[in-house]
């Protein structure tokens, strides 16, 4: 996967780079490297992130809200729209398994990120150092899950910085008008899958 192949595939969807819209959004997408559940590069060399426009937009408006209470903070993107092919071969390596809650199956339609109206992403401060979430991305474990989180502060499984830090994450991306996955502290979405299905495209490819 090259990152001008599928810069043109991407944008025959109708997608766009996060950074046409703000480039001061940082970008690490973690499956064109092998620091994923996956342990390999799934995205070749791409480095872009793609979204629809509207989530690109929204994104651009969180990183805004981050940085009028924190000029020294900045989103970062992990992941964003994903193939379908690449959704096939993570789910089966999960399949079967009691982490395959955490990745969509393609066999249902996909999942957000395969119609370009998910992403994953955290907070890094000025030195680009990544701010303490309690679990790393791709932790398919119940601490990675939101909600509970001062009992997991309270039984020491993550810290009370951590569950800020998450919190005001989800305050930015709630603002934006996105909703978070239960069991992923990184993952926001956009619409119902129903909505998501009968007017975005998917990318089957």
């Amino acid at each position: 996967m090259t990152q001008h192949g599928i810069d043109v595939i991407f944008r025959s969807y109708g997608l766009v780079s996060i950074a046409s819209v703000d480039p001061s959004v940082g970008v690490l997408l973690k499956y064109a490297t092998d620091d994923n559940f996956m342990k390999k590069n799934l995205y070749g060399d791409l480095k872009d992130a793609y979204f629809v426009q509207e989530i690109a937009e929204r994104i651009a408006y969180a990183q805004k809200m981050l940085r009028d209470d924190f000029p020294s903070f900045s989103l970062l993107v992990y992941d964003a729209a994903r193939p379908m092919s690449i959704q096939r071969q993570m789910f089966e390596t999960v399949e079967g398994t009691d982490k395959e809650i955490y990745v969509a199956s393609p066999y249902s339609g996909g999942g957000y990120h395969n119609y370009g109206l998910a992403v994953d992403l955290t907070i890094v401060d000025d030195k680009g150092k990544v701010l303490d979430m309690g679990s790393d991305f791709d932790c398919f474990d119940e601490i990675s899950h939101v909600g509970n989180e001062e009992l997991l502060v309270a039984t020491g499984r993550i810290s009370a910085q951590a569950k800020e830090n998450r919190d005001l994450l989800l305050k930015c991306m709630s603002a934006a008008g996105f909703e978070q996955n239960p069991t992923e502290w990184w993952h926001f979405q956009r619409y119902s899958k129903e909505y998501m299905k009968e007017n975005f495209s998917l990318l089957d490819f």
